[in-house]
C-alpha cells in the first residue's frame, strides 16, 4: 500500500526503564543476547536483513519481552521497525518506511520503477513523499527538513550535478541511503551510443511530433469507444472487438497513451458488428475474450453499481457462455488474433497486442509505418 501523508514521525528514543531483576523472564534475556548479535548498518541498510532478524528475535520473545525489545529496535532502526502488538509480530512484521521520491521532471518514472520494486515485497507499509520538479538548490533546502523528520530511503532522477551534489551531502550527513535510479542505464547507453548523456531534465516529456502524435491518439481514441464512428475504422492501428465487460475501452485508453489510435466494438448475438468490421486493411483486429465464470462475475458487481436488477440475460450464466461462443467464432472465421483477459492485468493485455503488432509489421513491413510506441 503507497499513501502520500504529512510527516510522520516513527520511533521512541527515550531510555530503557530498569526492571526489576525477578520480572525479567528467561524469554526476555533470550531477546537481549539474540539482539546483541545483531549487526545493524545504519548507512547504506539492507531492509530485508533487519526486517527479518527483528521479526525472529520478536517470534521469540514472551509477552513482556516483545515490550522490551519492540522499543529497542525502534531506537535501533526508527525507518524500518513498525509499532504494533505482540499478536501482530506473530503474524508475521510489517515493515514501514519513508520513501523519498525526489525528481527533477515530472516524476513519472521514478514514481513507475518504485512501485514495480515495491511489487516484490509483502507486508510492507510505505509512506511516499513525492517530491517533483526540483531543479535548484533553494527548492532542494527547502525539502531537507522532510527528509529529517521522516528518514528512510531516497530515490532521486536528478540531472544537475550541483543539485545532485546538494541531496548526497545531506543524505550522507543525515545517514539516509540514497540512490541514483537511472545512473547504471545511463552510463551503460553513453558507452554503447559512444557519447555523453545531455544531463537536462525532462527531455521525454518534450512537446515535439512523438507528444502531439500521442495527443492525436488519445483524441481518436475516446472518440472511436464502444463502436462509435465506424466510419473512420481505417485511420486506427488497433481495433479491438469483445463482449461487453472484456476490458476493452481501458485497454484502449492505455494503448493511445502510448501513442496508438484504438478502436474498440462490442459483439453483441442479437446485433451484428457493421460490414467495415471484415474489410479492414490497416488496423490490426484482436478479439478480447474472457470465461463466462469471470464475465459473469463482473457484470453483476457492475449492475450492483449501477442499482440495477441482477436478474437478466446479461448476467444469466447461458446467455453469456452462447455470447462468448459467438465472439470466438467470429474471431476464428475471420482470423483474427485472441487474447484472453481473465487473468490479465490491462498492462498486460496492451504489452501482448504491441507485441502482436510487431510480429506483424515482421511480416508484413511497412504496414504500420509511422506507429511508433512512446
Amino acid at each position: 500500500m503507497m499513501e502520500s501523508v504529512g510527516p510522520v514521525e516513527i520511533g521512541d528514543c527515550s531510555d530503557l526503564p530498569d526492571f526489576p531483576s525477578d520480572e525479567q523472564s528467561a524469554a526476555i534475556r533470550e531477546s537481549r543476547t539474540s539482539l546483541s548479535r545483531v549487526k545493524l548498518i545504519r548507512l547504506v541498510p539492507s531492509l530485508s536483513m533487519i526486517a527479518q532478524s527483528v521479526q525472529n528475535l520478536l517470534q521469540r520473545s514472551a509477552d513482556n519481552g516483545e515490550r522490551i525489545l519492540s522499543r529497542t529496535c525502534r531506537q535501533l532502526h526508527p525507518m524500518v521497525y513498525a509499532g504494533g502488538s505482540p499478536q501482530a509480530h506473530r503474524r508475521g512484521l510489517v515493515k514501514r518506511i519513508h520513501l523519498h521520491l525526489m525528481s527533477d521532471s515530472t516524476g513519472e518514472t521514478l514514481e513507475m520503477i518504485a512501485k514495480a520494486a515495491l511489487a516484490q515485497f509483502e507486508n510492507v507499509d510505505v509512506i511516499r513523499h513525492f517530491w517533483p520538479m526540483v531543479r535548484s538548490r533553494q527548492h532542494l533546502d527547502r525539502i531537507v527538513p522532510e527528509l529529517t523528520n521522516s528518514p528512510g530511503l531516497v530515490l532521486y532522477t536528478l540531472v544537475n550535478m550541483d543539485t545532485r551534489q546538494r541531496l548526497e551531502e545531506h543524505c550522507r550527513h543525515l545517514a539516509l541511503p540514497a540512490v541514483p535510479v537511472l545512473d547504471q542505464v545511463t552510463e551503460a547507453l553513453e558507452v554503447a551510443l559512444g557519447q555523453e548523456a545531455h544531463g537536462r531534465p525532462g527531455r521525454q516529456h518534450l512537446m515535439d511530433d512523438a507528444y502531439f502524435r500521442r495527443v492525436e491518439a488519445i483524441q481518436y481514441t475516446i472518440a472511436h469507444d464502444d463502436g462509435i464512428g465506424h466510419e473512420d475504422w481505417e485511420e486506427a492501428d488497433i481495433l479491438l472487438a469483445g463482449v461487453s465487460r472484456s476490458s476493452k475501452t481501458p485497454t484502449s485508453i492505455y494503448l493511445a497513451n502510448r501513442g496508438y489510435k484504438v478502436a474498440n466494438i462490442p459483439l453483441v448475438v442479437e446485433s451484428p458488428p457493421p460490414p467495415a468490421l471484415y474489410h479492414l486493411k490497416h488496423p490490426m483486429v484482436v478479439g478480447l475474450t474472457s470465461s463466462p465464470d469471470r464475465l459473469v462475475q463482473i457484470r453483476r458487481n457492475r449492475l450492483l453499481t449501477l442499482n440495477q436488477q441482477a436478474r437478466t440475460d446479461y448476467v444469466d450464466g447461458e446467455s453469456v457462455k452462447a455470447e462468448v461462443a459467438f465472439a470466438r467464432r467470429l474471431f476464428a472465421e475471420n482470423g483474427w488474433p485472441v487474447i484472453d483477459v481473465t487473468r490479465r492485468s490491462i498492462e498486460e493485455t496492451a504489452a501482448a497486442i504491441i507485441k502482436l503488432l510487431g510480429e506483424q509489421e515482421r511480416v508484413q513491413p511497412g504496414r504500420f509505418e509511422g506507429v511508433k510506441p512512446i
